[in-house]
């Protein structure tokens, strides 16, 4: 604790040096918020819905896989007092082996999830980094900071136009593709 502590005191003493020394300087510097461009930039609404469209079907499948194997497990629950010793046995060892195999598959559906997430992340995080570093350069800013800020004023916060710019940036493509019919 005391270390996230330092490393957080160290790095805001750094911010604020810099800030100074830009100030100084006459630099001109802005703010971005950037989990404010990943929850609202369309690129990010985009590459959730290639998730879903990805891996909804397979997540359905598990889903009615599970519920099956619940109403066999209840199913047993009830009737194991009626069943034979040999036929209680098979049904327990058939509702493990289900129970084992759902596990396994649905463990390998979230490390598969997890995989693309971070695929698709990444994607995304470039294309907003990309598209501030552009307007920062376009604009004339010597430094634009994004983590780290505790305070800023709105004045000095380009998130919104930059988010304009990504919208522009998705909706380009959108309006050069061919209609389909």
């Amino acid at each position: 604790m005391r270390m996230n502590t330092k490393c957080w005191m160290v790095g805001v003493v750094a911010s604020v040096t810099l800030c100074a020394a830009a100030l100084a300087d006459g630099q001109k510097i802005a703010v971005v918020d950037s989990q404010r461009l990943l929850a609202e930039a369309p690129q990010a609404r985009a590459a959730q819905g290639t998730l879903e469209a990805e891996f909804g079907p397979r997540g359905k499948t598990l889903e009615v896989q599970k519920k099956d194997l619940e109403a066999r497990a209840q199913k047993f629950e009830r009737d194991q007092a009626t069943m034979s010793e040999s036929e209680r046995t098979k049904t327990q060892r058939d509702i493990r082996d289900s129970q084992v195999n759902f596990e396994r598959r649905a463990k390998e559906f979230q490390e598969d999830v997890q995989l693309r997430q971070n695929e698709e992340l990444q994607k995304v995080q470039k294309s907003i980094y990309e598209a501030v570093r552009v307007f920062g350069k376009a604009q004339g800013y010597d430094i634009v900071l994004a983590g780290g800020v505790i305070y800023s004023a709105d004045a000095v916060d380009i998130t919104p136009q930059v988010l304009t710019s990504l919208q522009a940036k998705a909706a380009a493509p959108a309006a050069a593709a061919p209609a389909k019919k």
